[in-house]
């Protein structure tokens, strides 16, 4: 509890930043990514290398989450074509048949559990400190940009976009 309480105040402190992780020269690794998947399997960051990798942070509580479901959801049949995969992380989420409930018809990319906020915590150094926080890792598994508030398809599918565009390695 005290985590999750040392969370929500963190996330209270810069809701609504974006930060970007500079040229590519200047971006450095995403911290390692593994876990089970609210459907079965599991889901590991490593395993995607060589493609650009959206990570939506949510829980089912949090309606700004809410919010950006439709808009991260057409971003990603968008956009997966061009080599782009998204994984959304539930955190801090103790309910996971709610987890699964808010998921249903909203996302069709997969979605990693992480009741204890582990995996949150681990990006909180790249500043993804809110719900929803949204991470851009490069093709080469790099932190390119953390968005900390509900995104909307036509300012971040651009984004997207450009990031795919980059060189492969």
């Amino acid at each position: 509890m005290r985590r999750l309480v040392l969370l929500v105040a963190a996330l209270a402190l810069v809701a609504g930043c974006t930060s970007h992780g500079g040229t590519p020269a200047q971006r450095r690794p995403a911290p390692a990514l593994a876990g089970p998947l609210l459907d079965g399997g599991s889901y590991d960051l490593a395993d995607h290398r060589g493609e650009v990798v959206v990570i939506n942070f949510w829980a089912s509580w949090c309606a700004p989450c809410r919010a950006e479901a439709t808009d991260l959801e057409e971003t990603y049949q968008a956009t997966r074509a061009q080599g782009v995969s998204f994984v959304g992380i539930n955190t801090s989420d103790p309910d996971t048949d709610k987890a699964k409930a808010f998921v249903d018809g909203r996302a069709t990319y997969p979605s990693v559990v992480d009741t204890a906020g582990r995996l949150a915590m681990a990006f909180a150094a790249f500043g993804a400190t809110t719900l929803p926080a949204t991470v851009l890792v490069d093709r080469q598994g790099r932190v390119a940009q953390v968005i900390r508030e509900p995104v909307r398809r036509a300012g971040f599918e651009p984004l997207v976009t450009q990031l795919a565009g980059e060189p492969r390695p």
